[in-house]
């Protein structure tokens, strides 16, 4: 799930919100405190991020998923809504659709939404099974997964920052691919072109903000199965809810990209999360779930 966390292909650069001016004594005391070596803080993200993965799949959230699609004129022709509860069934991270445009499902959609799920959900586990048996590095759905020792190999992380977000200490780091590095996949092929900045909350070692760009168009079997277009550029905010758990809380995105079933849009996209709660993850969504309540302290988007 590193390189979701890292660069979520759906997004547009969510920028930094500029710091109130310190007092000269902590512009001091910030410029003597020593940055953390950025090849070890990058580890120390991805041993956070998959360890975060046991206390996310206990949460549930709503998203609202807004797109418009552009002419050649760059003008809106389209604006289409969908909102999805997201969660974590055996596993693996779903999608459940539950209003399009404002409307509530049909009975019959409600129906096919759900019977979709559990083919997504069976065959994830499917495919995952049989990485894990091969010994391959895969995530939740089974799919190649790019360690930070790959995004070392692939490209490199620079320009380590101090910054302030809700006077949380973070680190910014900018990450540039390498066009003349070997990939030993697909996935690595988009990883190799993409250029971008991360922001780490530097107390809980997560990923706070991405932001980037992808520097030439790729597609996966003529475009019918991946297809992005050069120069969309993305971006995802993450929020901390009740104290222990980093969740996604914005995505955006401009350009035009497709990948399988998880997104399309050619355009612009905005998804943004609220709601969010415990639940138990069965195939079906039980009944007296509590929204989270929000503790002091906890981190919001900018």
């Amino acid at each position: 799930m590193l390189v979701l966390a890292l660069f979520l292909p759906l997004t547009l650069g969510a920028l930094a919100q500029e710091p109130a001016a310190p007092s000269t004594a902590g512009q001091t005391q910030e410029a003597e405190r020593p940055l953390p070596d950025v090849a070890a803080l990058m580890y120390e993200v991805e041993a956070h991020q998959k360890a975060a993965e046991a206390i996310q799949k206990d949460y549930l959230y709503h998203s609202v998923e807004t797109q418009q699609e552009r002419d050649g004129h760059d003008a809106v022709k389209k604006t289409t809504t969908r909102e999805y509860d997201v969660f974590w069934i055996g596993g693996v991270p779903v999608r459940k659709l539950v209003r399009k445009d404002g409307k509530e499902l049909t009975s019959d959609e409600q129906k096919k939404e759900s019977e979709r799920i559990d083919k997504e959900v069976a065959k994830a586990r499917d495919k995952k099974d049989k990485a894990d048996s091969q010994g391959k590095e895969t995530n939740p759905r089974g799919g190649d997964d790019i360690t930070v020792s790959r995004f070392l190999e692939l490209g490199s992380f620079t320009n380590p920052r101090r910054v302030k977000l809700d006077d949380r200490d973070t680190i910014m780091v900018d990450y540039t691919g390498n066009p003349k590095a070997k990939t030993r996949n697909r996935a690595e092929d988009v990883v190799r072109d993409l250029v971008g900045t991360i922001w780490i909350d530097e107390q809980d070692r997560v990923i706070r903000k991405t932001e980037g760009r992808f520097l030439n168009a790729f597609k996966i079997g003529g475009g019918l199965v991946v297809n992005i277009r050069k120069d969309t550029n993305f971006g995802l905010e993450q929020r901390k809810v009740n104290g222990e758990v980093w969740l996604p809380a914005r995505i955006q995105a401009q350009g035009a990209a497709r990948a399988f079933l998880l997104f399309s849009f050619n355009g612009s996209i905005l998804v943004q999360m609220s709601d969010y709660r415990k639940f138990k993850a069965t195939s079906t969504i039980l009944p007296g779930v509590s929204t989270v309540e929000e503790k002091p302290g906890d981190a919001e988007p900018q």
